[in-house]
Parts: C-alpha cells; sequence; structure tokens
C-alpha cells in the first residue's frame, strides 16, 4: 500500500482575511500522484481542493481565511492509479490553525434613531475596533452607491437634510487587506408634504386663446410655488406663483411643470404636455411628376401640401365623392391610383385638418387626362407597289387608337435611316404627297407614331418601286424601232448593189480609184514644190 502523507502549514496562527499556505508530501512515492486537500472548521461541512502532480511526489494550495473562520483543521491524502484502479493513502497528520480578526463587526447608527421627517437633519455613524489602524477602509453605501469612504480611521461620519429619497437599505463595509465585514440598517424616511399638482385649464387650444395654470399641494397650502417649461437645454422659469394665466401662441407648445418648496425640501409635480395649434392653410393637390395628366396604364401620383398649420396634419384624398386614403403627416402626403380607366372624369380631391377649431380645409378639384399609348401604326401608299416615274405618290399613316396630338414620322431605309416627312396633327393619320417621284425614290419606307406617352409604334414597312413612265416606254421603242430601222436599209441596199450589172459597179469603181490616184499625186506636187 501507499505510504501516509505528511502535511505542513507554512503559519499556525493567521488573520481573517489572509490565506493559509499547506504542503502535503508522499516522500517514499513515485508520481504521477493525485493530492487531496481538506479544510474543516466546527459544525461545517469539510471544504475540499484537488490537485494532480505528473512530476512530483508533493503539492501545494492555499485555503483562504474567512469572516467567521476561528479554529481551522487541515489534513491530506493522496491516490495514483494501479492497473485501471485507485490506490489511496490513509488521511495525514491533522494540522490546526487559529484563527484572529483583524477588526471587529462595524457598528451603524442613524441619529435621529427614528420618526425622521423631510427636512430633518439625518447623520450616519459607522464605526469599528480594529488591532491595527493602518490600511483600513470604511465605506457607507446605499443601493451599492458609495456615499462616503474613509481611511486609516475607525470612524465615518455622513450628514445631509432627508428627503423621501434617503429611505431605504444602508450598509456600512469595513475592509484591511483581504478581510472584509458589514453591517446593515434600514431608514424610513416619513413624507413631510406631497408632490404638487399642476393642472391646465385645457391641454389643447387655438394660438391666441388663453390658458391658465393652477398648482396646488392635496392637504397643504403653506409653499413656495414657481411654475417653469421644460426644454432640451433644461427648465425656462416662468412665475413664482401657484397660478399662471397667459395666451399662447404655437411656440408655447411645451411641457410644464410646477415646484413647491417647503423647509428646503422642493418638490416637482409631473410634466403637463401643452398642445398649441394654428390652422392648417388651404391644401394644394397636383401631380407629383408635374403635368396634370396620366398614361393609361401607368399609376398616377397625386401629392396634397398644406404649408401652414400645426402638425400633425389629417390629410384626405377623394376621387369624385369617394374617400381612397387617409395619412397623417407633418405638411404633406401622398396617394396613388392604380386604377384609371380610359373614360375615368372623376376629379381628385383633398382635405387637410388638425385640432385647430376651424376644422378641414379642402383643396381645389384637380381634373386628369388620361393618355392612350399609340397602338398599331401602319403605313400605306396609294398607288402602291409601283409609281411611274414623274407620278405624284401619297403616304397614308394611321394608328389604331391613341390620344391627340400625335407625332407622325415617314422613314425611308437606305444604308441608314433618313426622315423624309415629319409633323404632329390632332388626328388619327396623316397623309403626305410626295409629288413627281423619280428613280431615287425607289425604296422601303415605315412610319413612327408618338404621343405624350412617349412609346414610339413602329409600322410595318413597305417597298416602292419607281418605274419607267408610258411616253418614257415610246420614246425608247422608237429610238430601237429608228436604229432597227437603219439597219435594215443599209443591208438592202448593199444586197441590190450586188445585183446590179457588174460594168457599172465596176466603172463606177475604176473611177473612184483614178480619182484617188489624181488626188495623191496632186498631194504630192504640193507638198514637193
Amino acid at each position: 500500500g501507499m505510504t501516509k502523507p505528511i502535511l505542513t502549514a507554512e503559519k499556525r496562527e493567521v488573520l481573517e482575511g489572509e490565506v493559509v499556505k499547506l504542503r502535503c508530501e508522499l516522500p517514499e512515492e513515485e508520481p504521477p500522484l493525485h493530492f487531496f486537500f481538506r479544510k474543516t472548521k466546527m459544525n461545517s461541512t469539510p471544504k475540499e481542493k484537488y490537485v494532480f502532480e505528473p512530476y512530483r511526489n508533493f503539492s501545494v494550495v492555499e485555503f483562504s481565511v474567512e469572516e467567521g473562520d476561528n479554529i481551522l483543521q487541515f489534513d491530506c491524502f493522496g491516490r495514483r492509479n494501479v492497473k485501471l484502479e485507485y490506490e489511496i493513502t490513509e488521511p495525514s497528520n491533522k494540522t490546526l490553525v487559529t484563527v484572529r480578526e483583524p477588526f471587529i463587526k462595524p457598528t451603524l447608527n442613524a441619529k435621529p434613531t427614528s420618526n425622521i421627517t423631510e427636512g430633518d437633519r439625518i447623520q450616519f455613524e459607522c464605526s469599528t475596533v480594529v488591532a491595527k489602524i493602518h490600511d483600513i477602509e470604511i465605506i457607507l453605501q446605499k443601493n451599492k452607491t458609495i456615499l462616503k469612504s474613509v481611511r486609516d480611521e475607525k470612524l465615518l461620519k455622513y450628514a445631509a437634510v432627508a428627503t423621501l429619497e434617503h429611505s431605504g437599505e444602508y450598509l456600512c463595509k469595513v475592509e484591511q487587506g483581504r478581510a472584509s465585514k458589514i453591517t446593515k440598517l434600514n431608514v424610513f424616511v416619513s413624507e413631510l408634504f406631497p408632490k404638487p399638482i399642476l393642472a391646465a385649464s385645457m391641454s389643447t387650444l387655438d394660438e391666441n386663446k388663453e390658458l391658465t395654470l393652477n398648482c396646488s399641494i392635496s392637504g397643504f397650502q403653506q409653499a413656495n410655488f414657481s411654475i417653469l417649461r421644460k426644454t432640451s437645454k433644461g427648465h425656462i422659469f416662468l412665475k413664482n406663483s401657484r397660478n399662471l394665466t397667459m395666451r399662447v401662441n404655437v411656440n408655447d407648445t411645451g411641457s410644464y411643470i410646477c415646484k413647491a418648496e417647503v423647509k428646503g425640501i422642493v418638490k416637482e409635480s409631473k410634466p403637463v404636455q401643452i398642445n398649441v395649434y394654428a390652422p392648417v392653410s388651404k391644401p394644394t393637390l397636383s401631380v407629383v411628376s408635374g403635368l396634370p395628366e396620366v398614361v393609361l396604364g401607368k399609376p398616377l401620383w397625386l401629392i396634397c401640401r398644406s404649408v401652414m398649420g400645426t402638425p400633425p396634419i389629417v390629410f384626405t384624398f377623394y376621387k369624385g365623392n369617394e374617400v381612397k386614403k387617409t395619412v397623417i403627416n407633418d405638411t404633406y402626403a401622398t396617394f396613388m391610383d392604380e386604377n384609371i380607366g380610359q373614360n375615368d372624369k372623376r376629379g381628385y380631391k383633398c382635405d387637410a385638418r388638425n385640432n385647430h377649431s376651424t376644422g378641414r380645409k379642402a383643396s381645389n378639384i384637380l381634373n386628369i387626362t388620361v393618355i392612350v399609348p399609340i397602338m398599331n401604326a401602319s403605313l400605306g401608299s396609294m398607288p402602291y407597289g409601283e409609281v411611274e416615274d414623274g407620278r405624284e405618290t401619297a403616304f397614308l399613316c394611321s394608328v389604331k387608337e391613341g390620344s391627340w396630338p400625335i407625332h407622325f414620322r415617314i422613314f425611308k431605309k437606305t444604308d441608314h435611316e433618313v426622315l423624309v416627312f415629319e409633323r404632329s396633327e390632332n388626328a388619327s393619320s396623316i397623309l403626305w404627297h410626295k409629288n413627281a417621284v423619280s428613280r431615287q425614290d425607289t425604296g422601303t419606307y415605315y412610319c413612327i407614331a408618338s404621343n405624350r406617352a412617349n412609346v414610339d409604334v413602329k409600322s410595318q414597312p413597305i417597298t416602292i418601286s419607281v418605274i419607267l413612265a408610258a411616253w418614257q416606254k415610246g420614246v425608247i421603242a422608237a429610238f430601237v424601232l429608228i436604229i432597227i430601222g437603219g439597219a435594215v436599209g443599209l443591208n438592202l441596199w448593199w444586197f441590190l448593189c450586188k445585183k446590179k450589172k457588174g460594168n457599172e459597179c465596176s466603172a463606177l469603181a475604176t473611177n473612184s480609184t483614178s480619182e484617188k490616184l489624181t488626188r495623191q499625186h496632186n498631194d504630192g506636187d504640193y507638198y514637193s514644190g
């Protein structure tokens, strides 16, 4: 078996707040070893600490000495693993350690001890008896807030004028080193007078109306009153009185309080909210995009504005006499109508109101033009297909549906798009007359129609071929006939010439030859001379 461990303590006498350092040793055993330390005080369950030592046959631990510890007993035992089982030593020798108090539990008193009323002066005293005054600290707390603290002194004093907030639990704590002791005391402060109540003649009123504020204390008359207005930067003093009457404007909207003072105790009422309203101005209703029109099938956005009036303002939108939407906002509201028909003739209006007594004000009626987008553009010509050179041609561009005015454009396709005609008309079609077409006008044409819906609708293309006119064909035919007739006449002459007598032809040929020779000789004579 394992040998009995040896336990030693660094000190046999310690103070509260200090630590006891222990060493447990198994001099004849080989690590790794498991050590268990136990701290036992009278009538309590032992506290145990465990340490594993893989390379040593001893271990050292510390136990803190707590308030209330007096005589402490310590022991230890060891353990090791042997073939998947534990082998445990017998307990070590028991070591006793005596604990001394560095100071006694503090005493906390309040004066007066009872019947404390608001306005009374209350004093707290916290004291202790200490062996060594060096490094001792006394702390007075309420609700975890430190009211006062002193160092290296045995007595703490704290005084204040009692208020209801001084009721509650107080704690006096004495600390020295690691030692700490506390004492608690409950204090009750009676109310001298209740909080004042501020009453207003009305909380919502029109501008230029009269407002009266009255401050009072239930069952209590003798007090110094003041009325103030609360702002983000603090309180604005209005009057030292329990009553205040004034004519208000919108800038007087805000939160008001009153204060009451008795025997140096000041109490504040709950705030009263006062809202002063200026009337709304006549609202204006318009289309968000600007023009009073909408494209069929698109939503219509309306905005209702009231440039004057205290918010919040309630805006109501109407289509005809039907309520469409109610919005609460500061100066404007918007409404979207997605259900607009082509023949929808109902006008729109809005009204605005706030809490001013004048009630609601209505806008003028807004009539909306519904723009029907262009549908099915088509292009035709007269004559269609082939046109004689020099003749007049008419192009007709028309749409099946669409709001006027309609912008018509006719293009000719070449290596690029060429605009040949453009016009806007309050009609569903346009007729373009082109006088005296030429061969250069042969090609493909199409038209594009658009209106304020800003959608271009393109027609199917048509092809125009410019052909020769009838008289041009006659001239060409006559010219061809002349050429053919000349050729036939020449051939006939040649044929007849062959048929004549040979001598006539020969003589004719001889005469011709002699004439040529004579001319040559004459020429030679001219150049030689």
